[in-house]
């Protein structure tokens, strides 16, 4: 037998070596060696990092290269780390080199002065400053600059050579030796929707009158009730047909009796699947109506996107082979064993190891027919459940008719699952909010979402709530927990969302189950809007505070203090550009008060822990001065279990 030996290096050509003489490492963002876009927002700063070191002591400049060849400078921070801002047009695919090089003219300054502070001849080196000005191309605008200095060179002029202006411009427009570039990193910059929404839920079957079957021009009527509140993303269920064959019945019955709606996620009957709308809805012109309706109000519409079909689908006739088979040749049911769905039936997405194009090319056809009727946002139902190749083509094929189409991956799967969606197009990402209810347990989450390289790619989504999942804490908690969860998912967060009657906090569960009692995924749902508990003036301030302040729209801002008690949680969200610095105090326990210290972070400010500044209740209106570093609140959950703070560190009005 031929013995197998490893295969040898290729070794690369001396003038190809040779240009690559500074090394430029460890380059922030870049995920997965480049194999997946990070994602940034038009208009916002990127903030990218890299080492970038040569060999010996010579002077080293960097920048990088956006696209046009647009070029930012990076600036050196400590142990050869280098760093820059780089801002992004948009929506839709772009990328960032990083260029480094030998600076002649800044390694000459630092040296000559030097040897000037220590009474050195200098003669040779300003001979060596007119050879290096003699080898600048200095561009339009710069010519007489660059002559200026050529004769201060001769004249020996040294004060003009080794002053910040003149370092300032050499360093734009001096020699460059051993210029070395990086491939391109990939970015893929959306519009602020992406990275900054609030989303309402609702179904609009349940927005007609009590006992009546809603329809879209009912649900226009609840527009304003949604815009009031704040949000700006609508989203619905799926509205589409509804299969008869194994319907399920009201909470989760496996039989349906008459009059019995069904689940919405069983798609599909004689009336058509998703590319059409359930008639006691309406039909397209009253599905437009109300994309228009929103659209004047600033809210735009989200659909869900369930690749589910129940057994009365037409595809099933039309297309037999987009279907699994079981061995005997019948159709094949989802199922969770032991759980079985059997008002729903697998698709097919290969047909061996190859990719079943026709239902590849039908699914990417049906995000498309639905932007084409003024829907851009698509929360996709556990899209875990299928091929990733799958999803990365369809987002890719979209995005490439229409960059501004967000997709919610609604994943909550295994931590390493959720964030290869995020890379491989997800937009946002529902998260593990819904169960993180200590001090601990938010902390560490929201730090691993914020510092960790996870924050370039994978944008959260912080629901309170769904029609699929009651959490334990609201079904224990009363009316205080669903206002701290409200207020920490619309702060922590900056996309957050809830499911309606939320807001009137409704719990109660199937017992035993982490489920609504009479789920409206099985029923009509009529409710009192304005029924005695309701917690919208909660809510209106969440989303008010988020509209207001620029430091609430990029949530890797986020950064926690110390609070002297574990069941209060103090964080702040601070955006230096804008001057806008925001402090937040959150009892997480629902039953109890607590009175408690808590460090101002005066430190954040270049201040002493003796110094005053300017506060401002963010709630109420009221200023005053907060002087020190320590200082003791008390919260109630029957009053107001948080607070919000603004500071004017240097007596800002705004």
């Amino acid at each position: 037998m031929k013995s197998e030996r490893p295969a040898k290096a290729s070794t690369p050509k001396l003038a190809e070596l040779a240009q690559h003489r500074l090394a430029i490492t460890a380059v922030d963002p870049c995920i997965d060696g480049g194999r997946f876009a990070a994602k940034a927002v038009a208009g916002w700063p990127v903030t990218v990092s890299a080492d970038v070191f040569g060999d010996g002591h010579e002077v080293i400049g960097a920048e990088i290269v956006g696209p046009g060849g647009r070029t930012v400078p990076m600036t050196h921070e400590v142990n050869d780390r280098w760093s820059g801002e780089i801002v992004f047009d948009g929506p839709g695919p772009a990328g960032f080199m990083l260029a480094a090089w030998r600076d002649a003219w800044g390694t000459w300054a630092r040296d000559t002065g030097k040897k000037r502070a220590a009474g050195q001849d200098i003669a040779v080196e300003l001979q060596e400053a007119r050879e290096i000005l003699d080898a600048t191309r200095a561009g339009r605008g710069n010519a007489s600059a660059v002559q200026r200095l050529r004769k201060a060179a001769k004249a020996g002029e040294v004060e003009v050579l080794l002053s910040d202006e003149t370092t300032e411009l050499m360093a734009r427009i001096g020699p460059r030796a051993n210029l070395t570039r990086t491939d391109t990193f990939p970015i893929w910059v959306d519009r602020e929707r992406a990275a900054f929404s609030a989303w309402y839920e609702l179904f609009p079957r349940s927005t007609g009158a009590p006992g009546q079957h809603g329809t879209f021009r009912d649900v226009i009527g609840r527009l304003d009730y949604v815009k009031d509140l704040g949000f700006d993303v609508l989203y619905f269920p799926p509205i589409h047909p509804i299969g008869a064959t194994n319907r399920k019945g009201r909470n989760n019955a496996l039989k349906a009796v008459p009059g019995d709606v069904g689940s919405p996620y069983a798609i599909g009957s004689p009336a058509g699947g998703m590319d059409a709308l359930h008639p006691n809805l309406g039909d397209f012109d009253d599905f437009d109506a109300l994309v228009a309706a929103a659209a004047e109000k600033g809210l735009g519409i989200a659909l869900d996107i369930a690749l589910n079909a129940s057994p009365d689908h037409p595809w099933i006739e039309e297309h037999p082979d987009w279907f699994e088979r079981r061995p005997d040749g019948s159709i094949k049911f989802a199922e969770n064993p032991p759980k079985k769905y059997e008002d729903i039936v697998n698709f097919r997405y290969y047909d061996g190891d190859e990719p079943n194009t026709p239902f590849w090319r039908a699914i990417r056809d049906l995000f498309l027919f639905w932007i084409g009727h003024g829907v851009t946002i698509f929360r996709v139902d556990n899209p875990h459940t299928k091929p990733f190749p799958f999803w990365e083509w369809i987002i890719a094929e979209v995005r490439r008719r229409c960059p501004e189409a967000i997709f919610l991956s609604e994943a909550f799967t295994r931590p390493k699952v959720m964030r290869h969606l995020a890379k491989i197009g997800f937009n946002q990402s529902y998260t593990y909010y819904t169960w993180r209810d200590t001090k601990a347990e938010l902390t560490e989450y929201l730090t691993e979402l914020t510092t960790e390289p996870c924050r370039h790619y994978m944008r959260p989504n912080f629901f309170t709530n769904t029609p699929d999942i009651n959490p334990i804490f609201l079904q224990t908690s009363g009316r205080p927990g669903f206002r701290t969860r409200a207020l920490m998912a619309g702060t922590l967060s900056g996309n957050w969302g809830l499911y309606s009657g939320f807001e009137l906090c409704e719990a109660a569960p199937l017992p035993g189950r982490e489920e609504y009692l009479d789920s409206e995924k099985y029923q009509l749902r009529h409710r009192d809007w304005d029924a005695e508990g309701h917690i919208k003036d909660d809510i209106r301030l969440v989303n008010r505070i988020r509209s207001e302040n620029p430091a609430m729209r990029d949530f890797t801002n986020l950064r926690f203090f110390p609070a002297f008690d574990d069941r209060v949680l103090y964080y702040g969200r601070f955006d230096e550009a804008h001057r806008n610095y925001l402090l937040f105090h959150v009892l997480i326990d629902p039953h109890a008060g607590a009175e408690f210290g808590f460090e101002l972070p005066l430190w954040e400010f270049g201040l002493p822990d003796d110094a005053a500044i300017e506060a401002e209740d963010a709630i109420h209106g009221n200023r005053f001065t907060w002087q020190g570093k320590s200082h003791t609140l008390r919260l109630d959950p029957h009053e107001r279990p948080y607070a919000i703070w603004k500071l004017h560190p240097s007596g800002d009005a705004h």
